[in-house]
């Protein structure tokens, strides 16, 4: 079950980042045409793009995400690393919904609007996918990294977890 589970998350994963990638590029390259002026060009445009985003592209993160959540808890993983893994995949998921905000004002815009540059959200996108990417396969320790908090952040400060957050 757990290396369905795992081919599953691989997968969308894979989908969704490829879609990262193809999104700001669509929207630079494309939409920059001269046939996405005329009616025909400018339909065929805003249906590739919202098509592309709210069919393939976001269900695939959603997806990722979900079986993500549930090899975490299958697997108990409750490292460092991972933590760090999540963090950067809150990142992508922000530029995800940006880029769907990208997507809206290009297909509500009809050649009013100018999409930023390609390069600019790609600058982003790359090193956070190879980050995640790097994460889950080095599985770094942190322990070295936690050393260079300053004492208090790591001694407790002698308070009681409030009832409400403590699940026992």
């Amino acid at each position: 079950m757990i290396a369905i589970l795992k081919a599953a998350h691989i997968i969308a994963l894979s989908i969704w980042c490829a879609g990262l990638i193809l999104l700001p590029v669509l929207l630079h390259i494309y939409g920059r045409r001269a046939e996405v002026r005329t009616q025909a060009g400018y339909s065929e445009f805003r249906w590739l793009t919202h098509y592309s985003y709210t069919v393939v592209i976001t269900p695939a993160a959603v997806i990722a995400v979900a079986v993500g959540t549930v090899l975490i808890f299958a697997l108990e993983i409750l490292d460092a690393w991972m933590l760090a893994k999540l963090v950067a995949v809150c990142a992508m998921v922000l530029l995800h919904a940006w880029l769907g905000h990208l997507i809206v004002q290009a297909g509500e815009g009809r050649g009013m609007y100018a999409t930023p540059r390609a390069g600019l959200s790609l600058l982003a996108l790359v090193p956070l996918i190879g980050l995640v990417l790097w994460l889950v396969l080095a599985k770094p320790a942190f322990e070295d990294a936690a050393a260079l908090l300053p004492a208090f952040l790591l001694e407790p400060r002698g308070n009681q977890i409030p009832a409400r957050f403590d699940p026992l």
